[in-house]
């Protein structure tokens, strides 16, 4: 028995004003919503209804009914035992209160969602739309791993309650986790991911099921292209399917709407209009959570960029990476003050512990960081398995510091995590130990290998264009491996192949480098 089954009056206006919504119809819907609350004496229908409501009015943009919204819906869904209804209600609840700026409180809400919609016994269509939802507030907020597994459950649930498969593509994940890439200095990431997100759209068109996509989708897929473009790809005409159009679809959703806007900026560069999109981006208005605070400003880099105005391109720049890095430093902080410690329950202790890896990870390079490093190797090698460590430091960061300034230089550790990521095999791993110093761990890996590795890496960064970023400074890496072996203690053995690789590295450090 699903949801709506437990619902006895307007059942029909609910389902429809649900069609409305999916079909990006949030005023219409919102209307209908208005008459069942003010209509109905069936507790079920009032409440599903004021939940319906607040999707809608957040759909809408309407930020300052959020709190009443939410405060009427939880009045009215606190008595019902139905986990459905309180988990799509935390879920919209998390995204609501992220566009307020409340992150403490988004946090909080996504926690109790997710343990919610867990708790489901008969999981139907409803609940394939709340794991939708909460799949949009962990990826507004920048949990994408957390994001794409929501994502995976709705359309699993969606899959066998009927739900056509793509009616949950969500492109806006994946197209968030791109643009959050390229404000932390990764452009080549974020153009892979954009790349996967346009090769999607191509199979829906090609299968001939592109126009069963969500209007919301269309203008993800949308701004998806005219990023790509405006990061220098060449994109094939594509009529119906091309950026132009499909920006035109979503609907009355606000941020269909700003992605319109910004996807006209995007446009103008792609098309050698640079000065325009300037121009454009200092007329428009749209939501700092849309796309994160700080893509205005890398558009605004690109495009001065495009223009010839490098000085300018690069106080943009900075902007973008100030506004972004203020975001990590803003959830860092959230996780710091204990959203644990609010949270009574111990099965809600346990669940906002997922939530610990936040923590784990450099602010800076989005690389895990030192102590989840450490946990990851004692997890491998307490396993067993052969392991080998290596310890790569960069050639040339002091005189970029000196030369550019810091931030200049850690536009070059994004830059550095990005090139290290790249070439990496399947199933390695790789760090920030600290400074400019990186770590890779290679498991079921031997020194043979672990030499080609290096070789790769240091190939990688050798080609990579630092000119452009910090003219007359090369930059190089120097790379030092050892094998954890067994025999000691598991903490004398990590310590042991720590020091081998640290003077492995020194070692290719002092000798002389071909011109």
């Amino acid at each position: 028995m699903g949801w709506l089954d437990r619902v006895h009056d307007q059942v029909d206006t609910l389902s429809h004003a649900r069609a409305l919504q999916e079909a990006s119809r949030s005023a219409e819907s919102y209307t209908l919503l208005e008459r069942v609350i003010r209509t109905t004496s069936d507790p079920a229908a009032r409440a599903d209804a004021m939940v319906q409501r607040l999707s809608a009015l957040i759909n809408l943009g309407r930020t300052a009914e959020f709190t009443r919204a939410i405060e009427e819906a939880s009045a009215a869904v606190r008595d019902l035992a139905e986990p459905y209804l309180h988990g799509h209600l935390n879920a919209l609840a998390a995204l609501a209160a992220h566009h307020q700026g409340a992150l403490d409180r988004c946090v909080t809400h996504l926690v109790k969602a997710a343990r919610a919609l867990n708790a489901v016994d008969d999981p139907d269509r409803d609940t394939a739309w709340g794991w939708h939802d909460l799949a949009m507030a962990y990826s507004y907020l920048s949990f994408h791993g957390y994001a794409l597994g929501a994502i995976e459950r709705a359309r699993q649930l969606g899959l066998t309650a009927g739900i056509p498969e793509e009616t949950f593509a969500a492109p806006g994940i994946r197209l968030r986790n791109a643009v959050a890439l390229d404000h932390n200095g990764d452009s080549d990431g974020c153009l892979r991911v954009l790349r996967d997100v346009a090769t999607d759209l191509a199979q829906f068109v090609q299968s001939g099921r592109a126009g069963r996509l969500r209007p919301s989708s269309l203008a993800a897929y949308g701004y998806s292209a005219a990023r790509q473009a405006a990061l220098g790809d060449t994109l094939e005409p594509t009529g119906d399917a091309g950026p132009s159009r499909l920006l035109t679809h979503g609907g009355d959703s606000a941020r269909a709407r700003d992605l319109r806007q910004l996807g006209m900026v995007c446009l103008a560069v792609a098309d050698g209009r640079p000065i325009e999109a300037v121009a454009r981006l200092d007329t428009i208005r749209v939501s700092t959570e849309t796309l994160g605070a700080a893509e205005p400003a890398r558009l605004r880099s690109i495009a001065l960029a495009r223009a010839g105005d490098h000085s300018a391109a690069h106080r943009a720049d900075r902007l973008a990476f100030r506004l972004a890095a203020q975001r990590n430093d803003r959830l860092r902080d959230v996780y710091i003050d204990g959203i644990a410690a609010r949270i009574d329950h111990e099965e809600m202790r346990r669940e906002a512990a997922r939530y610990e890896g936040e923590a784990l990870t450099d602010p800076l390079t989005g690389l895990p960081n030192r102590r989840r490093l450490e946990r990851y190797i004692t997890a491998v090698v307490t396993r067993g398995e052969r392991v080998v460590i290596g310890v790569c430091d960069l050639d040339g960061f002091k005189a970029v510091n000196t030369r550019h300034g810091h931030h200049s230089g850690d536009l070059v550790l994004q830059r550095i995590a990005g090139v290290i990521n790249r070439v990496m095999r399947r199933g390695d791993f790789v760090a920030r130990y600290g400074g400019d110093e990186f770590v890779v761990v290679l498991p079921d890996t031997g020194m043979t290998e672990a030499t080609e590795v290096a070789r790769r890496i240091e190939a990688a960064v050798r080609n990579e264009d630092w000119e452009s970023l910090v003219p007359g400074t090369p930059v190089g890496v120097s790379i030092g491996f050892a094998e954890v072996s067994g025999g000691s203690g598991l903490r004398d053995a990590l310590s042991v192949a720590f020091e081998q690789a640290d003077r492995e590295m020194l070692r290719a450090k002092s000798r002389p480098r071909a011109s």
